[in-house]
């Protein structure tokens, strides 16, 4: 039997495709990119925003083609959106053959057996639940970096915010089984490991009683093999003097933190329910900056929020002005159906959303674009994830960028390089978000 894994959404609902690949593949199933050799697709939904809900229906009801056609036996939901619209999707979809939610993916051969069987499966259990140890994953970003999700779940509710509904209570995965992950990781050949959460800086609190995560990042720098860590999903708020002297002092950590600020005048702040006011991030990214002078800081924002007036908008721009984030990304507001912001007087038009959307990528792109022609000379170490087709050109990451958010370094060179080796490289120019480098001796 082969099977088609269709994974949306986020990097941390990839880490449960990972797993449920795992489990597919013990059972001796075969896996297939083309979905008209396929005997049972599944998909892996997401629904953070209006437009990853919309990516995640529409290809479910394209795949729906497939099991109506006969070719496909077996048509299975998995992930964010199944959770959400459990019901809806079984009973609207007739393609549609099972439906597991975000704390039962470990039930998928389970799902998979009863469903070739003939029946029709709903799968859920307490949204609180964190999921076993399932000894194992198959990776698929090419092995050399991988995703390791800490913690599952959040407990912030924020007020635009669908996910402690859908993944639960923050909830801490134990230290020992993460420190086993990232060794069974490293013998595979991972080099880079990214930590991923809702939210990466509580990790701890629920297990310990304390913030933790400086501690594990000592602990997964002490394994053989693993060469950077990088941290994702920072809240400003939770960031405390021994996570940035630990960043600051050991060697493997990248010089890199992803800070979902969201906003940066305070009435929004408050309406979103958000812990930091602007006084609070100009602080933590001042003592972040003067600590590590070199640290690449990303962030996200959201235009557009119900009553954010046109001096909201310019107060943040002065802001994104002021701090000169090296990375940024603004989603515009997506008002979501059982969060108190959908419910807000005073929406904001699309097009009003837009614009503001557009001007501040406007003046982030300036911002971008200068400090990519200031690395200029730097030596860094590089990551090649490829070679350009038909080129002697490579393809690399540097610490300052995160794999499929941030940009990329181009290298010339006659030499042969793998995916996964790392290269002294100096920077030579810069193409927009990109730089290009040349091979040091």
């Amino acid at each position: 039997m082969k099977i088609l894994f269709i994974s949306l959404g986020c990097d941390k609902n990839l880490v449960d495709s990972e797993v449920m690949l795992k489990l597919l593949e013990e059972k001796g199933y075969q896996f297939t990119d083309d979905e008209t050799e396929a005997d049972i697709i599944i998909i892996n939904t997401c629904c953070f925003i209006n437009d990853a809900k919309e990516e995640s229906v529409n290809t479910i009801l394209e795949m729906a083609e497939y099991r109506r056609s006969g070719s496909c036996k077996a048509l299975i939901v998995t992930g964010c959106l199944a959770q959400r619209y459990q019901k809806e999707i079984l009973d609207e979809i007739e393609e549609v053959d099972a439906v597991i939610g975000t704390a039962t993916y470990d039930a998928i051969t389970e799902t998979v057996e009863k469903v070739l069987g003939g029946q029709k499966e709903l799968h859920f259990e307490n949204v609180d639940r964190l999921v076993p140890d399932q000894g194992g994953r198959i990776l698929t970003t090419g092995g050399h970096y991988a995703y390791l999700k800490i913690a599952e779940g959040c407990d912030k509710h924020c007020t635009y915010c669908i996910i402690p509904k859908l993944r639960g209570h923050f909830r801490s995965v134990p230290e020992e089984r993460l420190v086993a992950e990232a060794e069974s990781l490293a013998d595979q050949g991972v080099k880079e490991l990214i930590l991923v959460a809702q939210e990466t800086t509580l990790y701890g609190v629920d297990l310990y009683g304390e913030k933790r995560l400086p501690e594990l990042l000592k602990k997964l720098a002490a394994i053989p093999g693993i060469r950077w860590i990088r941290v994702q999903y920072c809240y400003p708020e939770e960031i405390t003097e021994e996570l940035i002297q630990t960043i600051k002092t050991e060697p493997k950590i990248c010089h890199y933190l992803d800070l979902p600020i969201q906003h940066a005048s305070d009435r929004i702040l408050k309406r979103m329910g958000r812990r930091t006011t602007q006084a609070d991030l100009r602080r933590i990214i001042a003592r972040l900056r003067e600590e590590i002078p070199d640290i690449c800081l990303r962030t996200t924002l959201i235009t557009g929020f119900p009553g954010e007036t046109q001096e909201d908008h310019e107060e943040l721009m002065r802001f994104v002005d002021d701090c000169e984030f090296d990375r940024l990304g603004v989603f515009t507001y997506s008002p979501e159906e059982d969060t108190p912001a959908a419910a807000m007087p005073d929406q904001i038009p699309e097009e009003l959303k837009e614009e503001r959307r557009a001007e501040l990528m406007e003046l982030q792109q300036e911002i971008a674009f200068e400090k990519a022609e200031d690395m200029t000379g730097r030596e860094l170490e590089v990551m090649i994830e490829g070679k350009v087709a038909d080129e002697n050109a490579y393809v690399g990451r540097t610490y300052k960028d995160a794999p499929g958010v941030d940009g990329y370094l181009f290298l010339n060179t006659e030499e042969t390089l793998m995916s996964g080796d790392f290269a002294k490289v100096r920077v030579t120019g810069a193409a927009e978000y990109d730089l290009i480098g040349e091979l040091m001796e």
